[in-house]
C-alpha cells in the first residue's frame, strides 16, 4: 500500500521562511528537499497549494529543533517518532542536508559525519557491485538500500524486525519507493529466522547491515552465515556492514565476522570505505 504522505518539514525548510521581506510567493519543499511547491504568504503564515497553512509559531518551533521532522496535517504539526513496545526503542526521523536518517534511541542509523545517508548507502551498493537478479536486504530501516538496489535488480526482498520502523517509513518521502516500486517486497520479522524459509540458491546477492553486535548478536552468528551461503547462488555476493575498521570495536567485531564467513565457505575481501567486507560464494 502506498501511503499518502502529508507535508513534512525540518529546520532546513523552515529557517529560510524566518527572513524578512520575503516575496508574496516563495519556493518551499514539503517533502524534505525532494521537490518544491510555491507557498503564498499570509497573515497567519504560509499557505500551501493543498490549503494547509504553516503558521509562524509552527515555523519557529520547527526551526529550533535540528534533530526532528514534523508532519503538517489538519493545521497541526506532529513530530515523526514512534516508540516500540516490542523492542523498547524510540525511533525518530532526523533531517540532514540530503535524505533524513533515523535515530534509534538517539543513535543515527546511518553514517552522517562527513557524509550523508544516501552517500553511505551508495558506498554499500558500490562495495557489493551492481545489484542484479534477486537481492535480499536483511535490515530494511528507512529502505534506502532496497530502493537503490531495485533500480537494477529484478527483485528485492527487504526484512525489518520492528513494525514501528514501518510507521516512520510511511511518513518519510525518501522511503516512498518501499511502497511504490514493483520489484520490492517487504517482510516483517527477524532475519535470523526468516532466512531459513528461502530455498537453496535463491539470491544473487545479499546486503547485510545489522545493528551493533551488542544489540543483535544473532545477526553475526555462524548459523546465519551458513544460511547466507546456502541461499546464495554460485558466485553470489554478500556485503556485510561492520562499522569503522579503525575503531577498537569495529576491528574486533570485524575479525570475528571474517573468521565465521570463511568458515561458512566464503572468500572475503575488506571494503574499508564502506565500513564492511565483501564475501563471495565459491563455486567449488
Amino acid at each position: 500500500m502506498n501511503p499518502q504522505i502529508s507535508p513534512i518539514f525540518s529546520h532546513f525548510q523552515t529557517r529560510p521562511l524566518l527572513a524578512s521581506n520575503l516575496p508574496e510567493t516563495t519556493p518551499l519543499s514539503t517533502d524534505l528537499g525532494i521537490s518544491t511547491i510555491q507557498a503564498r504568504q499570509g497573515a497567519e503564515g504560509w499557505r500551501l497549494p493543498d490549503g494547509e497553512v504553516l503558521t509562524h509559531p509552527q515555523i519557529e518551533k520547527i526551526s529550533q529543533e535540528e534533530n526532528s521532522c514534523y508532519i503538517l496535517k489538519n493545521g497541526e504539526i506532529t513530530k515523526v517518532e514512534a516508540f516500540s513496545q516490542a523492542t523498547n526503542r524510540y525511533y525518530s526521523l532526523m533531517p540532514t542536508e540530503e535524505a533524513p536518517t533515523m535515530l534509534i534511541s538517539g543513535i543515527p542509523m546511518h553514517r552522517i559525519k562527513g557524509t550523508t545517508p544516501m552517500m553511505d548507502t551508495r558506498q554499500k551498493i558500490k562495495a557489493l557491485g551492481k545489484p542484479y537478479g534477486n537481492i535480499l536486504d536483511t535490515t530494511m530501516g528507512l529502505g534506502y538500500t532496497a530502493i537503490m538496489a531495485a533500480k537494477t535488480a529484478r527483485s528485492v526482498i527487504t526484512i525489518e524486525f520492528d513494525p514501528a520502523v514501518l510507521a516512520i517509513c510511511q511518513s518519510n518521502p525518501w522511503s516512498a519507493g518501499l511502497f511504490t516500486h514493483p520489484a520490492i517486497s517487504r517482510l516483517i520479522g527477524d532475519s535470523y529466522d526468516l532466512v531459513e524459509v528461502f530455498p537453496d540458491e535463491t539470491f544473487n546477492a545479499i546486503l547485510h547491515d545489522p545493528p551493533t553486535f551488542n544489540l543483535a548478536g544473532q545477526l553475526y552468528s555462524q548459523d546465519l552465515y551458513n544460511s547466507f551461503f546456502r541461499i546464495l547462488k554460485p558466485n553470489g555476493r554478500l556485503f556485510h556492514y561492520i562499522g569503522n575498521p579503525d575503531s577498537r570495536t569495529g576491528a574486533s567485531v570485524g575479525r570475528g565476522v571474517v573468521q565465521r564467513l570463511k568458515r561458512a565457505g566464503f572468500s572475503v575481501a575488506s571494503k574499508d570505505r564502506a565500513f564492511g567486507v565483501l564475501a563471495q560464494k565459491s563455486t567449488h
